[in-house]
C-alpha cells in the first residue's frame, strides 16, 4: 500500500457521505463507500487490490472498530428497552423461525447447502443502521420502543450464530471460540463496572482530560485488539470480539469523550477504509457469470423483509416490521469471512451483499412510511447529546 492509495481512500471517505446527504432517502453513509470500492475494485477499474496485505490488515482493524461501535450503541441501559424485552424477544423468535424456513428453501433451490447461513442473514437486524434512522426521523411511541429490544436481541443472536453456521464442519471449534470470546467480554464487563463504581475510571478520566493523554481510547483499543487476537487464535470472526466488547462498554456506559474519540478514529478513517476494501474485494462480474446468484441476492433481501413482516400477525405495524429488516454487519461479515476461508462459491459473496442492499432500500421506504403513519415522537429534541457519562 502506498500514500497515493491512502490519499485515494481518504478522498473517497470525504465523497462517500454525498449519497447520504438527502435526508428523505435515509441511506447509510457506508453505502457510498461500498459502491466506491466496487467501482475501484475488479468489478470496475481495478485501481484497488483487496488482497494486498497492508490494505487487508487495516480493513480488519476497521471491521473490529465498526462492530465495537455498533455494540456500544445498542441501548441496553435504556429502561424502556428492558420493559419491552419480552415482546421484543418473542418477535425476534418469530422472525427467526420464518427466516429458518426461507433459508432452507433458498439453499435447496440454489443447491448451495447454506440454509443455516441464509437463515441467520434474513433473521438479522442491524442496530447500526436502524437506530440512526429512528433518531433522524424522530420515531417514537410504543411500537418503536417495542422494536428496540427486538433489534438488539436479533443483532446479538445472529452475530453469535454466524460463526457456527458459516462453517458447520468446524462448528464445535467455533462454539468453543465464541464461548472464550464472550466469556472474556463478560469478565471485562465486571472489571469495567468495578472501575466505574470505585471511582477509579473517573479519576483517570480527569487526569487524561487535563493532560490530553487519551487514556480511555488507548486502553479500549488495547482491549479490543486483545479480544480480536483471541478471536483469531480460536478461529472466530473478529466481528464477535468487537461487538461483544462494545456491548460490555454499553452496559457500563460509554464515556462521551471516548465516544467522540472512537467516532473520529472509526468514522473518520478506518471504518470507511473497511467498507471501501469490502467493495473492492467483491467481483460483481461473478454475478454476470453466474446469473442465478442475482436472483439469490434479490430473494435473500425480499425474504428478509418478508420474514420480518410476519410479526404483523402479533401486532407489529408493517412499516416498523420492514424497518427491522435492515442488514449490514452480518452479511458483510459473512461475505468477508466466507471469501477469506473459501467457503462460498463464486458469486455467492456478492449475492449476500446484494441481499443486504435490498433490505437497506426497504428500510429507507419503511422509515418514510413510519413518519406518514404517525409513528413519531414530536416531543423529542433533535439536539439530544449522545449517551454517555462525561461531558468532556
Amino acid at each position: 500500500m502506498t500514500f497515493g492509495t491512502l490519499a485515494m481512500i481518504s478522498l473517497i471517505g470525504v465523497l462517500g457521505p454525498l449519497l447520504a446527504l438527502p435526508r428523505r432517502w435515509n441511506l447509510p453513509v457506508v453505502l457510498g463507500e461500498l459502491i466506491a470500492g466496487i467501482v475501484l475494485g475488479p468489478t470496475g477499474i481495478s485501481a484497488l487490490d483487496a488482497s494486498e496485505g497492508t490494505f487487508r490488515f487495516l480493513a480488519q482493524i476497521g471491521f473490529a472498530l465498526v462492530m465495537f461501535v455498533a455494540g456500544s450503541h445498542v441501548p441496553v441501559r435504556d429502561p424502556h428497552l428492558r420493559a419491552a424485552a419480552r415482546i421484543g424477544a418473542i418477535r425476534a423468535a418469530v422472525v427467526g423461525v420464518s427466516a429458518a424456513l426461507l433459508g432452507v428453501a433458498l439453499a435447496g433451490a440454489f443447491g448451495t447447502g447454506h440454509g443455516g447461513l441464509y437463515a441467520v442473514l434474513m433473521a438479522s437486524s442491524s442496530a447500526a443502521l436502524i437506530l440512526p434512522i429512528v433518531d433522524s426521523l424522530r420515531l417514537g411511541g410504543a411500537p418503536v420502543l417495542e422494536m428496540l429490544p427486538q433489534v438488539a436481541i436479533a443483532d446479538t443472536a445472529c452475530i453469535v450464530a454466524l460463526p457456527l453456521v458459516i462453517d458447520p464442519v468446524h462448528a464445535g471449534r467455533a462454539a468453543l471460540g465464541a464461548v472464550a470470546v464472550l466469556g472474556s467480554a463478560a469478565v471485562l464487563f465486571l472489571v469495567l463496572r468495578y472501575l466505574e463504581t470505585s471511582g477509579i475510571r473517573r479519576r483517570a478520566h480527569h487526569i487524561s482530560s487535563q493532560r490530553k493523554f487519551a487514556l480511555e481510547l488507548r486502553t479500549n483499543l488495547a482491549i479490543l485488539f486483545g479480544l480480536a487476537a483471541l478471536a483469531a487464535a480460536t478461529h472466530v470472526s473478529i466481528m464477535l470480539a468487537g461487538f461483544a466488547f462494545g456491548l460490555a462498554v454499553a452496559l457500563v456506559g460509554e464515556p462521551r469523550r471516548l465516544a467522540r474519540q472512537l467516532f473520529a478514529v472509526t468514522d473518520g478513517f478506518l471504518g470507511p477504509l473497511f467498507f471501501i476494501w469490502l467493495g473492492s474485494s467483491l467481483d460483481l462480474r461473478d454475478l454476470a457469470r453466474h446469473p442465478s446468484f442475482i436472483m439469490l441476492g434479490l430473494l435473500l433481501g425480499v425474504g428478509a423483509v418478508a420474514a420480518h413482516l410476519v410479526t404483523r400477525l402479533i401486532g407489529q405495524p408493517l412499516p416498523i416490521g420492514a424497518l427491522t429488516s435492515a442488514q449490514l454487519g452480518v452479511p458483510v461479515a459473512a461475505a468477508t469471512v466466507g471469501s477469506q476461508l473459501n467457503l462460498l462459491v463464486p458469486g455467492e459473496a456478492a449475492a449476500l451483499i446484494l441481499g443486504a442492499l435490498v433490505t437497506i432500500a426497504a428500510t429507507a421506504v419503511a422509515g418514510g412510511l413510519s413518519v406518514r403513519s404517525g409513528l413519531t415522537d414530536h416531543a423529542a429534541s433533535t439536539e439530544q447529546p449522545p449517551a454517555g457519562r462525561d461531558a468532556t
